[in-house]
């Protein structure tokens, strides 16, 4: 769900005769929370004009901003009662006049992901379990200057048959073209560009720059390829069966092409197409110490893939809810297997320098065709583990959705680039000493009744 911060739409609409209409401003949490407090006859309208009506009749509404948020419910036969991180919240308030109830409330830790519910008549009704609260660095902080964000830029691809593919390129404030900065590329880019948004890396980027957190990197914001210009072409073809087999649109096929497929061949993409675009106007570091890749669910097996396979252009990875599956996996010798190999991969083939952040959550349960993706993050983090990578897992108990992701963005970027020395193009990871110590994940079956 997009978060609703602190942005305004507003402006005249027509004329009626003797008055002007204005189209509605959405409110901030800060402002829905003051109307509440002061029980304000504007509260009503400001709740319309900023939350979901469908949303509001599912239980599902929310605003947040930080800790604070403010949350409503219409409930026509008995008083909602709100539950936040599986304990009570504060009191619903009724509005006059309407079917609405509303509560502001605080939850912390920020940099976190949390959940809610409500009971009304005494069942479970609505909520969320990926209701993300976001810290100050997901922000744009006063005083820290903000990069440049490139128009959309285009590249037509000789590796995928003339694949089309849309890009951007994000320049930090403290870039010095007399000096080489380090790359992260970002799969799904465009989902990334909000800074007021579901993923506002922008603002996390810019922020952790200033603070000397992180290096100054040139970033990549990459949008999976469009085929269907290309049709006869040994890749338009491959794509076209799958999508008709999986009844899938064509451009959906053409990403899970790209991202699931257990090869070297998107690395190669990158690496000899579009990074020499970026490469002629910027002055980026060519070392795999200095570069880092991230994406989210299929984006999330893609940039893992891609670090495996090409080491010693990529060494840092991010990984959100990575669909580590079967999802592009065939019968056929020839062809490399699907994500869900490589747990068996990491233990048995020779051990790469990479430095891993995996994210997941509990009810990421896709559990059709391709298997469980929980499951196959808690593989392969303990198959990491048990090979000494230096990585993290963090599992909450969120669904396939971005927010703890996104959430927890900050840190998962100053844990990756942890220790990072400018001087250096090299160094081996090992896994951190608090990590050593220990245990393998462990799971238990939770949704099923005692026996």
């Amino acid at each position: 769900m997009k978060r609703q911060s602190g942005f305004v739409l507003a402006g005249i609409l027509f004329l009626m005769p003797g008055r002007l209409l204005f189209a509605a401003e959405k409110s901030t949490v800060t402002q829905l929370m003051e109307l509440a407090k002061t029980n304000s006859p504007a509260l009503k309208d400001a709740i319309a004009d900023t939350l979901n009506p469908k949303e509001l009749k599912d239980g599902t509404a929310w605003i947040g901003h930080g800790a604070d948020f403010f949350f409503a419910i219409e409930a026509k036969a008995s008083k909602p009662l709100l539950f936040i991180d599986g304990a009570a919240g504060p009191l619903m308030q009724s509005l006059a006049g309407s079917e609405l109830w509303y509560a502001s409330a605080r939850i912390e830790p920020v940099e976190r992901l949390h959940s809610f519910y409500y009971l009304v008549g005494g069942a479970k009704f609505g909520g969320r379990l990926d209701l993300p609260a976001f810290g100050p660095l997901s922000y744009q902080q006063p005083g820290i200057p903000t990069g440049t964000l490139s128009p959309k830029l285009f590249h037509t691809s000789k590796i995928y048959d003339g694949m089309k593919s849309e890009y951007w390129i994000y320049v930090p404030a403290e870039y010095d073209p007399h000096t080489p900065a380090a790359l992260m590329v970002f799969q799904d880019g465009e989902w990334y560009l909000d800074r007021n948004g579901n993923n506002p890396a922008l603002n996390v980027i810019d922020n952790l720059i200033a603070e000397k957190k992180i290096p100054v990197m040139i970033c990549v914001f990459i949008n999976p390829g469009d085929i269907e210009s290309s049709a006869g072409t040994a890749t338009y073809i491959a794509v076209k069966k799958y999508s008709d087999e999986w009844q899938r649109t064509l451009k959906d096929s053409m990403r899970s092409t790209l991202y699931d497929t257990v090869s070297d061949r998107y690395v190669r993409f990158l690496h000899s197409e579009v990074l020499p675009e970026v490469e002629a106007k910027y002055n980026i570091r060519r070392d795999a110490y200095s570069r880092a890749m991230t994406g989210l669910s299929s984006g999330g097996i893609c940039s893992f893939n891609a670090a495996w396979q090409m080491p010693d252009q990529f060494s840092r990875v991010i990984s959100w809810i990575g669909s580590f599956t079967s999802i592009q996996w065939k019968e056929d010798p020839a062809v490399p297997d699907g994500g869900q190999d490589y747990p068996e991969k990491v233990l048995h083939e020779a051990r790469r320098n990479l430095r891993v952040w995996i994210q997941d959550g509990a009810e990421d349960l896709e559990l059709d065709r391709y298997g469980s993706w929980a499951l196959a993050n808690i593989r392969l983090t303990n198959a990491l583990k048990m090979k000494g990578y230096d990585f993290h897992f963090s599992f909450g108990k969120g669904t396939h959705n971005s927010g703890q992701g996104a959430a927890e963005f900050p840190e998962q970027m100053v844990w990756l680039w942890r220790d990072y020395d400018p001087s250096k193009t090299a160094q081996t990871y090992e896994m951190e000493p608090s990590e050593k110590s220990k245990p393998l994940f462990r799971v238990t079956i939770a949704n099923r009744d005692a026996q």
